[in-house]
């Protein structure tokens, strides 16, 4: 008893400790990961006062399906669709080289063989771009730039996972087959993307039918850890199952629920993937021995430049090799970000906190060059990813119309309020006196800020147009759902809903060209 409250106190100070760093960057221009990465670093000089013993099997259970599952539900099929040819390419192929050429320098320039030199090569071989993909969406970049570079991370998580398991294993048995571990990856792979896609399909259309945000988001996280569980109860990928089902959860789940449900369930899944983030940066800091770490620098350095130059392999020898195919091109300035955009972060740190204690002394120096090497990513790439796209002149938006999502979101809300202000009125919630106070309040509000939009629009006719589209585009997807509901109720055939949908998505298709 008195161990697991020792447990949870030491829990509830690295809750604090996140707390008072999300509190802190609010502040200052750092993303919350690097920040992670520097406190983390310090936690490392608290070793002797703090210590927690969680088995690799719970950390990978509790930590890696809150991050894969959140990434995941918020993908867009369709956007996932039409990128899915590089995003393959570099999940799948781009893991196998960066491994392998990691494997290969970091076993030649340290003093771990070349078995567990690929160990590492594994694990650090899934890249973690949430700072970058945040930053991406803050500023504008091209929405198919960040869909490849997400994408990627999303599924290259799972082939990351699965040859680094299987590497493992060979490493610590010292049997290894090339033909039987290729067998093992596909039949590992596939099975973990059968049961997310069973598991997940079956969660959408119970939630479809129950109308309990509670009941839903408890479903949904029933559903991440669940399959992670059953799949790995199969010896399948679990890193994939969650994948999958976050997928397709979250494409069809939220069809049929209240905007409640919505708010619930994405704040959720928000704050659990906050959670399990911070958690891993902070628990990597408990696990590195400092000294080790500054007497291994050269190796980490040396593990970092190997890192970095797999990653250019990967992404410019695999795009030019797809350059030699008909389809569509990656541009250069893009391949420029991808290599630089190719962080690494908690996936890498969580295979690497569940490494066997049997890999003795070589465990604490892949931890080491672990951290080690996502410490220098955030430090050096993540601060200087919004000059690199700037200077390559990747960015969309200019300060018009970052001015114009700013005061459009302002209006928006704005209007919810008033809505939700009418609500309580006209159900009796609120008296006349405040109504007849309040009311005045928003709607002068509303007009102020209506005018400055007509102002800023009117001077601009990019913006007026963008405007126009962006109604257009919102009106579609509001037919295409009204298309689907008649159908669903028999009041429309499926052939007619797929004749007019197929319409309406064309429709779309051609306003997402002019878009880009």
């Amino acid at each position: 008893m008195n161990e697991f409250l020792q447990t949870e106190t030491i829990i509830i100070e690295l809750l604090v400790v996140a707390s008072l760093v999300a509190i802190v960057i609010q502040r200052i221009r750092l993303p919350y990961t690097v920040a992670l990465v520097l406190v983390g670093l310090g936690l490392s000089f608290f070793q002797g006062m703090i210590t927690i013993e969680l088995t690799e099997e719970l950390i990978l259970a509790l930590f890696l399906p809150p991050l894969l599952f959140e990434a995941a539900f918020h993908v867009e099929v369709k956007e996932l669709r039409q990128n899915l040819s590089p995003i393959l390419m570099l999940a799948i192929f781009g893991v196998i080289i960066s491994t392998f050429v990691v494997g290969g320098l970091v076993a030649w320039g340290t003093s771990l063989t070349l078995s567990t030199a690929l160990i590492f090569g594994a694990l650090i071989a899934a890249t973690d771009p949430v700072a970058v993909v945040a930053m991406f969406r803050a500023l504008g970049a091209p929405k198919k730039l960040t869909t490849i570079i997400e994408g990627e991370s999303l599924f290259n998580d799972g082939s990351a996972v699965v040859i680094f398991n299987i590497i493992l294993g060979a490493a610590l048995t010292g049997e290894f087959s090339l033909a039987e571990g290729l067998f093992e990856f596909v039949e590992v792979s596939l099975g973990g993307l059968l049961i997310g896609l069973s598991l997940g399909w079956l969660t959408a259309q119970i939630i479809r039918r129950v109308d309990n945000y509670l009941a839903e988001t408890t479903l949904t996280a029933a559903l991440a850890f669940g399959t992670f569980l059953i799949a790995e109860h199969f010896h399948v990928s679990g890193v994939l199952a969650v994948v999958a089902a976050g997928i397709l959860n979250g494409n069809i789940g939220p069809e049929g629920m209240s905007p409640t449900t919505k708010i619930v369930l994405f704040n959720f899944w928000e704050y659990l993937a906050f959670l399990a983030n911070s958690l891993i940066f902070l628990l990597i800091g408990l696990e590195i021995d400092l000294n080790a770490m500054v007497s291994n620098m050269g190796f980490i350095i040396m593990a970092y430049i190997a890192v970095t130059v797999a990653r250019a392999i990967s992404v410019y020898g695999l795009n030019s090799l797809a350059a030699l195919f008909p389809g569509e091109k990656i541009p250069l300035r893009w391949q420029h970000v991808q290599v630089w955009g190719g962080l690494r972060g908690a996936v890498s740190l969580a295979l690497a906190l569940g490494l066997p204690v049997s890999l003795g002394a070589d465990r604490g120096l892949i931890i080491n060059l672990a951290f080690g090497v996502v410490f220098m990513m955030m430090l050096f790439q993540a601060t200087t990813m919004e000059w690199l796209v700037t200077r390559l002149g990747i960015l969309k938006k200019d300060k018009k119309e970052v001015e114009y999502d700013h005061i459009r979101g302002q209006l928006l809300a704005i209007r919810a309020a008033q809505d939700e202000l009418e609500d309580m009125h006209n159900s009796g919630q609120l008296s006349a006196h405040a109504w007849s106070v309040l009311q005045p309040e928003y709607e002068t509000a509303s007009d102020e800020v209506t005018q400055e939009l007509r102002e800023l629009v009117e001077n601009d006719p990019a913006l007026e147009t963008k405007e126009i589209n962006s109604a257009r585009h919102q009106l579609l997807i509001t037919q295409r759902g009204a298309l689907h509901a008649l159908e669903r109720d028999g009041l429309i055939s499926s052939d007619a809903f797929e004749h007019l949908a197929s319409q309406i998505d064309e429709q779309l298709d051609h306003l997402s060209d002019k878009g880009h």
